[in-house]
């Protein structure tokens, strides 16, 4: 399994956006860009697939930007790196590729069909506000340091 940059940049971008976002209020690129360091072109493209997923919506002109189609809480880790066009899956063998002439005996094949079965699961249950969650108690935890 190897997620690409798009995937890590669609997670990043999608965080900031659930931070920056004002009562669900659109982002501009330009600020979610800066806000990450990343190349607003690249960003563009990747929120196009997020908008073609129905994760975000756009709003043009001056105060557009784009903003979810629906609350944090229901945006899961699994879907915005599908819309972003990853595959969540581990090529570990020829089965798929239908050459294996050992699938009938194979032990191990069912291995990595767990593997990739756990792994989806816990991105299938990991939202948006979750993550963010997480990170405030990280700052708290931080400030008392």
């Amino acid at each position: 399994m190897r997620i690409t940059t798009r995937g890590r940049y669609a997670l990043r971008a999608s965080l900031v956006l659930a931070r920056l976002s004002k009562n669900g209020g659109p982002v501009s690129i330009s600020v979610l860009a800066d806000a990450e360091n990343i190349s607003c072109v690249f960003l563009e493209q990747i929120f196009f697939k997020l908008r073609k997923g129905g994760i975000v919506a756009s709003v043009r002109g001056p105060g557009g930007g784009f903003y979810f189609t629906r609350p944090v809480e229901r945006i899961t880790v699994r879907e915005i790196l599908e819309a972003a066009g990853e595959e969540i899956d581990l090529n570990t063998c020829d089965k798929s590729l239908g050459t294996c002439d050992r699938i009938d005996s194979c032990l191990s094949h069912q291995v990595w069909v767990d593997v990739v079965n756990m792994v989806n699961r816990y991105l299938e249950s990991l939202t948006l506000a979750a993550i963010l969650e997480r990170g405030c108690v990280l700052e708290e935890i931080h400030a008392a340091s």
